[in-house]
């Protein structure tokens, strides 16, 4: 058994998605002894990395939930935040597509649904308003509702950029600890025992593991959710498709799911998805040929020119469904402990609000958690993977990755950062390497001979990464 810290840490946050980075970051700006743990190799490398990249205004969100109310502030808190901060954001809009008279029937509701939750700028618009706005539309629509603040962002970047602030700031980052139990000691603080023996002791723990928080909700003692992971096949397409298309198209949503839409992304491709499964295997992210089947048929009818445009990738993300409608957070100062659980896909919006969620809740079972003054606190600015942005090849450099038009300085740069990739995988976030037409066929050598050479690790431990 070895201990991760001699002395117990004020706050120790158990998840490295957007959420837990979101905590990290937002704790990291107090005088407080700070933890982010996260069991895989990196932070944003589970469900942050697969979804479907939207800021979302909250429109359609259950008026007076809690999920409402923090989307709502986290688009808010994000869309101020991001540009500082690098990561890509385009305020593209979208536009909701009725395909039939039982779906057109509804965009009234869900306008009235947007006033309650304090969004008053929809607007409904028939079928041919609708065609003008989106030329390649397919034939049928019946009419649609405007949403015009919907924005598309980065998803790779965000968990990035916030634990890389929250490490600036003192937060200390463990990667590869997976909770395999909890104990309250005797002296007020919270044992937790990683599945290889560390230990780490905490006067406070949240808990923002994700499709795991059930699993760490009962550890520590408490029950009342389960997580069963909703599976989001997705598509994407080369960016020649971009042009398709100018806004994101959405589905009219259910109350199982958002539905299948069709987006732009901030690297310049379309996406397309996502599918809505409930399974029971929280490693599950395979795709299926039901799944992409099931999408390209979709797709054919909301958009079918898409279907003549090259597939770049196809990936799958897993969310935190569980049987409730709401987000899932409670507080026990007992334990001192805070969950966030039942987090879905609308997690990447309300991040920054649940953090201050989780901050208020940690208060109110006795953290006293004094601000640090500005003049203390290092703000980052990450390089942006946007195309609308400045891209570093414009200013020279070697590129190395000619789909994505990635520079040799990029890969050392992300391979030495002060949370730097450990993987290919982790490049490729942070980068957009080996993520273009190719998916790295021609300069997946050269990429892990660079980082090789950056950090030191064989050449066989990058290329074994991908």
């Amino acid at each position: 058994m070895s201990v991760v810290s001699d002395q117990p840490f004020d706050v120790v946050v158990v998840g490295g998605g957007v959420v837990g980075c979101a905590v990290a970051l937002l704790l990291s700006h107090h005088r407080l002894k700070v933890a982010l743990f996260e069991a895989r190799n990196d932070v944003g490398a589970g469900t942050s990395k697969a979804n479907t990249a939207i800021l979302h205004t909250g429109f359609d969100a259950t008026p007076g939930s809690v999920e409402a109310r923090l989307v709502a502030r986290g688009y808010e808190l994000l869309r101020d935040y991001a540009p500082g901060a690098g990561i890509a954001v385009e305020p593209t809009g979208a536009v909701l597509v009725a395909w039939d008279d039982e779906q057109q029937a509804v965009l009234p509701k869900l306008a009235e649904k947007a006033a309650a939750n304090g969004y008053v700028h929809t607007e409904i618009i028939d079928g041919n308003a609708v065609r003008e706005l989106e030329p390649h539309l397919g034939p049928g629509a019946t009419g649609g509702m405007v949403v015009p603040h919907e924005y598309i962002i980065d998803p790779w970047t965000t968990p990035l950029a916030f634990a890389t602030e929250a490490v600036a700031n003192g937060c200390e980052l463990v990667t590869g600890f997976r909770v395999a139990s909890a104990r309250r000691s005797d002296d007020g603080t919270t044992e937790l025992t990683a599945a290889d023996g560390r230990v780490v002791r905490a006067r406070f723990v949240v808990n923002a593991a994700g499709l795991y928080g059930d699993e760490l909700h009962r550890a520590m003692g408490f029950d009342g959710f389960t997580v069963r992971p909703r599976r989001g096949e997705l598509i994407v397409f080369d960016k020649f498709a971009r042009s398709l298309l100018h806004r994101t198209l959405l589905p009219v949503p259910t109350s199982h799911t958002k539905g299948v839409l069709v987006a732009p992304t901030v690297f310049g491709n379309v996406m397309l998805g996502p599918t809505a499964d409930d399974i029971d295997d929280k490693e599950a992210t395979g795709s299926t040929r039901a799944g992409l089947d099931g999408l390209l048929a979709k797709g054919r009818r909301i958009l079918p020119a898409l279907l003549h445009e090259e597939v770049t990738a196809v990936y799958a993300g897993l969310r935190a469904a569980t049987a409730h409608s709401d987000y899932q957070l409670s507080a026990h100062a007992d334990a001192g402990y805070v969950c966030l659980g039942g987090i879905r896909s609308t997690g990447l919006t309300a991040s920054m609000a649940l953090a201050e969620e989780a901050l208020e809740m940690l208060t109110g079972i006795g953290l006293t958690a004094a601000r640090r003054p500005a003049d203390e606190l290092r703000p980052v600015h990450l390089t942006s993977l946007g195309e609308a942005d400045d891209r570093p090849y414009q200013s020279g450099g070697s590129t190395v990755c000619h789909c994505e038009r990635v520079t040799a300085d990029e890969i050392v740069t992300a391979v030495t950062a002060l949370v730097p990739a450990h993987d290919l995988d982790g490049l490729r976030r942070r980068t957009r390497a080996v993520a273009g037409r190719c998916q790295g066929f021609f300069c997946a050598a050269e990429v892990c001979a660079l980082a090789a050479r950056a950090d030191g690790r064989s050449m066989q431990h990058w290329m074994g990464a991908s």
